[in-house]
């Protein structure tokens, strides 16, 4: 799984076989275990602070009220460069805003990787001063990578609001009344890790 051109795909494999244990242990009695080596941007993650500054928070420092059980909403966007407009007079505040492009369609493509939707500076600022807790998109950055500049990123991570990039599904969601969660494992001195992204639905 490729998730940047240029960037290594992971591998997994056994560090311990099923077969290897067997000198280790009992009659009847294996196991597995596995090794992953991976760079931390590898399929959909999170990007804490320290992903663009060197004193921000790291994966460890996060609160976990930053990352599970948001309120979500998701706001629908058909545009390549997404300001403030898309998300109209939405209450934000503490909440999870998931911006869906559809772009996730092209996941494993090489089209995925050109001209992707992206937010613009100002869409950056507007979360950031209506107090969004967290901001997701479904396509490879939530910035434009036409240059070297990342102001949404500079903005967010900045404020300390939680990204997550190349989600997929977003279609599936309502465009509000569910729980979002997406928790990195804590790791000291990393600013970005795969998580496991998902949305609880009211019964």
């Amino acid at each position: 799984m490729i998730t940047y051109k240029g960037l290594p795909a992971p591998i997994v494999c056994d560090f311990l076989s099923r077969e290897a244990s067997k000198a280790k242990y009992s009659a009847d009695t294996t196991f597995q275990i596995g090794k992953i080596e991976m760079v931390a941007n590898t399929g959909t993650y999170v990007d804490a602070p320290f992903h663009r500054y060197e004193q921000g928070k790291d994966l460890s420092e996060l609160p976990l009220t930053s990352l599970v059980d948001l309120e979500g909403l998701v706001f629908h966007t058909k545009e390549r460069s997404n300001g403030p407009e898309i998300f109209g007079k939405a209450k934000v505040r503490s909440k999870a805003v998931l911006v869906h492009t559809g772009w996730a369609k092209h996941w494993r493509t090489d089209h995925y990787f050109e001209d992707h939707p992206f937010l613009t500076e100002a869409a950056a600022l507007w979360l950031k001063d209506q107090g969004t807790a967290f901001v997701g998109i479904d396509s490879p950055n939530i910035d434009s990578t036409a240059t070297g500049e990342r102001p949404v990123h500079t903005v967010l991570l900045g404020a300390d609001i939680p990204i997550c990039e190349h989600l997929c599904n977003l279609e599936q969601l309502p465009d509000s009344g569910f729980r979002f969660h997406a928790a990195p494992v804590k790791v000291k001195d990393m600013g970005t890790f795969p998580v496991r992204a998902y949305a609880v639905l009211p019964a």
